[in-house]
C-alpha cells in the first residue's frame, strides 16, 4: 500500500533521488516525441505533452519516480514534415540503453519504459529483451475500455482520440478549423477522422490509460498497489 506520493525525478536533489533509489522505487521514464508532425491541427509536441500528462498523473496514484521525457526517438515516417526530429534506429537504442544503464548504475532496479510511439515499439522491445528489471509498456495498448467513447475508432495518428486528448491537455493549441485539410497522411501527417473529438473523450482516455498502466506496474511489482 502507499500513498501515492510520486515525484519528478527533476524535482530532487541528488542526496533526495539516492534516497529513493536505496529504498527500491520505480522509475518511469516517458517516451514521447518532443517534436514530430501530428497533422495540420495538433503541435509538434504533441506525443510529449502527452507522455509528461501520464507520468504526471501516474505520480499523482503510486509513489514512483517519474525520469525526464525522453523527447528524441526512432520516426522515420515523418521526417518528410518540417519540425520533426527523427534519430535512427541505432541511436535510439544506444540513447535509451545508455539512460537505463545511468539509472542502474545508481542502484535503480526497477524501470518502466512508458511509450507513447508506434514505430518506437520494436526498437524498445529489443533493447528490453531478457531485462528482468525492465517493464515495457506501450500506449497504442493502453486505455482500450475508453475505445467505446470513439465515433471513429479507425485511424492512429492526429486521429479523434489523439486529438480528444491534446483538447484536454492544452485545447488553445489544437487548430480544429485545419481539420477541412484533407488528404492521405503522406500530405497531411494524419490518418483518421478528428472532427468528433472533444475534451470529454480526452479526459477518459488519459484515465483509462493509466487506469492501466498503474494495473500493469502493480501486476509485476505487487507492493506497487495503489491506496485504497
Amino acid at each position: 500500500m502507499n500513498d501515492g506520493s510520486g515525484v519528478w525525478l527533476e524535482d530532487l536533489t541528488w542526496l533526495e533521488a539516492k534516497a529513493r533509489f536505496a529504498a527500491n522505487v520505480v522509475v518511469v521514464i516517458p517516451i514521447g516525441a518532443a517534436s514530430k508532425a501530428h497533422g495540420p491541427h495538433l503541435p509538434l509536441k504533441t506525443d510529449a505533452l502527452t507522455a509528461r500528462a501520464l507520468a504526471q498523473r501516474l505520480i499523482e496514484e503510486l509513489p514512483v519516480v517519474a525520469a525526464p521525457v525522453v523527447g528524441f526517438g526512432y520516426y522515420p515516417a515523418f521526417m518528410a514534415f518540417a519540425g520533426s526530429q527523427h534519430l535512427s534506429v541505432t541511436t535510439f537504442k544506444a540513447l535509451l540503453a545508455e539512460l537505463v544503464d545511468n539509472l542502474r548504475g545508481h542502484g535503480v532496479h526497477r524501470i518502466v519504459l512508458l511509450n507513447t510511439g508506434v514505430s518506437t515499439e520494436t526498437p524498445i522491445n529489443e533493447l528490453a529483451t531478457g531485462a528482468d528489471d525492465l517493464l515495457v509498456l506501450h500506449m497504442r495498448t493502453l486505455g482500450t475500455a475508453a475505445e467505446a467513447l470513439l465515433d471513429v475508432p479507425e485511424g492512429g495518428h492526429a486521429d479523434e482520440r489523439e486529438t480528444s486528448v491534446m483538447l484536454a491537455l492544452e485545447p488553445r493549441g489544437v487548430r480544429m478549423e485545419k481539420l477541412t485539410i484533407q488528404g492521405p497522411f503522406e500530405r497531411t501527417a494524419a490518418t483518421g477522422d478528428a472532427s468528433t473529438a472533444s475534451a470529454f473523450k480526452g479526459e477518459r482516455i488519459l484515465a483509462a490509460r493509466v487506469h492501466d498502466i498503474v494495473a500493469a506496474i502493480a501486476k509485476r511489482w505487487p507492493d506497487m498497489r495503489p491506496a485504497s
